[in-house]
């Protein structure tokens, strides 16, 4: 091959993971290995364990994991980024006693209701200030704020709860779907899962995240501004755990300063197992939706054999551990075949400029 013709060649760009068929590319991703999963454990459970086909069990399954659904959707598109909110659990407990002492005050449940979601909105303003325009590290800022936000809740409230709520909304939290054992509050999900969904994967914006996620400097050179992007993710995430806390006030009857204690713990954990990265850049919607339902399956299954909450909070953390190890496994593997691939064609190459 001469000079000439190497000089004037175009050189051609491609992405590794589009050089496999189609099928391969949908079907052999860590979002379908949690999809099948999830429906192993499904089939598993309606086999041998007593009750799990009961409609009961589908209501307080979802009745269950709903706030961890909703809080899980703005918390993807944080991690995708590189980035952390240890703090929504403490947002929750914080929003559920805004709303219990603004009821207790004589204040409508739908103006308390807004004005909850509006304190986890500040909530998370102070979060992604701190974090964007301050530049601390979001792991060390949100572990402050959980305790922060946690310890105002306890201080407004004390060792009291507040349960008197008007009875319409109450029963709106705990209502079903007309005809089936599915609760009103998969509807609002539904809504924001197709909004941030997308958000994610259709938008400049989302592509902007990944971006983000997987190298900062380059997506800051290329135009993107990061830090408010991180900013309004934080801000998401504190308004959806706000509508979260006013959700679960209405379903428990309670407004309590320690309200979804360690519920940060779960959320994190079903997003990581859904296929979304620690390490940023790397994520998709379904896959975390499938690991929320994953992890309540299981411990809803578990829960009716009845095996202990040490143990279920034992095996969710084996499922979580196996998760990250095997991510990372998968890069490295990945990592090495390409290198190996770049070698080879490094070395046709110099053998046909030599030819």
């Amino acid at each position: 091959m001469s000079t000439v013709t190497v000089l004037t060649q175009k050189p051609v760009r491609t992405y590794q993971a589009y050089q496999r068929p189609l099928w391969r590319r949908v079907l052999l991703t860590r979002e379908m290995a949690i999809i099948a999963l999830l429906a192993i454990v499904v089939a598993s459970a309606l086999m041998w364990v007593p009750n799990f086909d009961s409609p009961l069990t589908v209501t307080y399954l979802i009745r269950e994991i709903a706030p961890i659904l909703l809080i899980a959707l703005p918390m993807t598109l944080i991690i995708v980024t590189e980035e952390i909110d240890l703090s929504v659990g403490s947002v929750v407990g914080l929003s559920s006693v805004v709303t219990g002492l603004l009821v207790q005050a004589g204040f409508p449940l739908p103006i308390a209701g807004v004005l909850a979601v509006i304190t986890g909105m500040v909530a998370g303003v102070i979060n992604g200030a701190l974090v964007t325009f301050v530049g601390l590290p979001s792991l060390a800022v949100t572990i402050g704020t959980l305790a922060l936000f946690r310890g105002i809740a306890v201080g407004l409230l004390g060792t009291t709860a507040i349960s008197e709520f008007p009875e319409f909304w109450t029963d709106l939290a705990r209502d079903n779907i007309t005809g089936t054992p599915i609760p009103v509050i998969i509807l609002p999900f539904i809504v924001l899962a197709i909004v941030f969904s997308v958000l994610l994967h259709f938008t400049p914006f989302g592509r902007s995240l990944y971006a983000i996620g997987l190298n900062k400097e380059a997506a800051a050179f290329s135009g993107i501004n990061v830090a408010m992007t991180k900013f309004w993710l934080f801000v998401m995430s504190g308004s959806v755990a706000g509508f979260a806390g006013v959700y679960f006030t209405l379903l428990y009857n309670n407004a309590r300063g320690d309200n979804a204690t360690g519920m940060e713990l779960q959320v994190i954990a079903a997003v990581l197992l859904g296929g979304v990265s620690i390490f940023g850049g790397r994520g998709a919607m379904h896959g975390v939706i499938a690991g929320v339902f994953l992890i309540g399956t299981l411990a809803s299954a578990l829960r009716l054999a009845s095996v202990t909450s040490d143990i279920i909070n034992v095996i969710t953390g084996v499922l979580l551990i196996l998760s990250v190890v095997s991510a990372s496994l998968l890069a490295w593997v990945r990592t090495k075949r390409v290198s190996a691939i770049g070698r080879k064609k490094g070395r046709s190459g110099t053998e046909g400029d030599s030819a």
